[in-house]
């Protein structure tokens, strides 16, 4: 929801940092696949309940994550295939950080741990066969052209998801509460998205297949 806000935001500060990145010949994959790799720490410190080390994790993680686009759009190197990896470690990173805080207290964080599990599953399947079904009928993405990705938009997006990660992080002894309303969250999100993304592919569809016929007709 507040991503088509914050996403132009950063993106001045972003590429700063990136340009410093650049002149040390720092490339996009690098900066995805470190800012990964110290977001999963974040998992064995929620599992000893280190909340606050977790959470300097978790900030540096959600930092590479605009750092690694922004620096390959300043080097030109925009790939799908760094998409790719960038969204598919993105998930990883997420569940890691519900699977920390299930371990860090199991009977009173694992049930709302696997509901938030559940949660993400929707968001993620839908927003992720959203964009391949755009990109297969050639849909645009108007406020988001930095993303690799079709944006499909949610009331839980990346900004609301590093907020709760946050929450969840300084007020640990609430995570049950706070994460099973962040789901519920996350299933209207999901609710939306299906029904959105399927009104908007059926009627991309038949305005391609007006076209058609109209084409036909003028042979």
């Amino acid at each position: 929801m507040f991503d088509r806000w914050t996403m132009p935001l950063a993106q001045a500060p972003l590429t700063r940092l990136a340009r410093g990145l650049a002149r040390w010949r720092v490339r996009p994959d690098q900066v995805t696949m470190a800012a990964f790799l110290v977001g999963m720490l974040a998992l064995p410190l929620l599992a000893l309940e280190w909340y606050l080390p977790a959470l300097a994790t978790i900030l540096l993680n959600r930092l590479g994550d605009g750092l690694d686009g922004a620096l390959a759009r300043l080097l030109g190197r925009a790939s799908d295939a760094g998409g790719f990896l960038d969204i598919g470690l993105d998930f990883v990173f997420y569940a890691a950080v519900v699977l920390g805080f299930a371990l860090a207290d199991p009977v009173a964080h694992a049930l709302a741990a696997a509901l938030l599990l559940f949660a993400f599953i929707g968001t993620g399947t839908s927003f992720l066969a959203f964009a391949i079904m755009a990109t297969r009928h050639g849909l645009d993405r108007p406020r988001f052209q930095q993303k690799a990705f079709y944006y499909l938009h949610g009331l839980t997006e990346g900004t609301e998801t590093v907020l709760a990660f946050v929450v969840f992080c300084l007020f640990p002894e609430h995570f049950a509460l706070l994460a099973t309303l962040f789901a519920a969250a996350c299933l209207l999100t999901t609710a939306t998205r299906l029904w959105g993304g399927y009104r908007t592919l059926r009627a991309f569809e038949a305005e391609e297949d007006a076209a058609q016929a109209g084409q036909e007709v003028t042979r």
